[in-house]
């Protein structure tokens, strides 16, 4: 319909890589979308949807976040209850702090600990690949009967890519879990902030439905 208010959704550019794949997901499902990559603190506040990526290491993002002058703007959004995605390394530094970069205090919106995955058993780490999710609590983003619509995720597993994992303090804000070595809290959800360890714009049919859903429900 045309002058139809468009759903501005911001992917935050903090030379984090994985941006490309993200843009391409939310344009293929978002309904009525209009894309900014941008750090630009105004293009952020001025969004409908904010999601934040990454891949790489904990130290890294954190110090090149805190250069663009993001970490507060992303607080204070979070904050204001605005319906905010982190995925993988974008997980991670909403949480206190990393084993990959001791000192290095992360954005602390919830409280946790990145941890490395343990070796062992024949384990390969980074774990590359497909794992099988299960749900511990209830959740929006994986909401039973949203999902029980599409046959294709009537079994989720979902693409992961890291050898780093969430510990978080409170087990009630862990929507997804999955098994390699340990227990891996996969992702979390806490009002209107959700987050994944793993890749929903790689994870085929499951992972777009999960995009689907944050951009056009919640």
């Amino acid at each position: 319909m045309t002058g139809e208010k468009k759903n501005r959704i911001a992917v935050v550019d903090y030379d984090a890589g994985n941006i490309k794949s993200v843009v391409q997901a939310v344009n293929l499902v978002g309904e009525n979308v209009e894309v900014a990559v941008t750090s630009d603190e105004e293009v952020i506040r001025a969004a409908d949807h904010i999601i934040l990526p990454g891949v790489g290491a904990f130290g890294d993002a954190m110090k090149r976040l805190e250069r663009t002058g993001l970490t507060e703007v992303l607080r204070e959004e979070i904050s204001a209850g605005k319906p905010f995605l982190g995925i993988c390394l974008g997980m991670q530094v909403l949480f206190d702090e990393s084993e990959e970069s001791p000192g290095v205090k992360g954005l602390s919106v919830l409280h946790g600990r990145i941890r490395r995955i343990p070796e062992g058993d024949g384990r390969k780490v980074p774990q590359i690949g497909w794992n099988r999710l299960s749900f511990p609590n209830p959740s929006r983003l994986f909401d039973e009967a949203f999902l029980a619509k599409d046959p294709g995720c009537a079994d989720p597993y979902a693409y992961f890519v890291h050898s780093y994992y969430l510990e978080a303090e409170d087990p009630s804000v862990v929507a997804a879990t999955c098994e390699y070595g340990v227990t891996i809290h996969a992702a979390v959800e806490s009002g209107n902030l959700y987050a994944c360890q793993f890749h929903p714009e790689k994870s085929d049919r499951f992972g777009l439905t999960i995009l689907y859903h944050f951009l056009n429900h919640l």
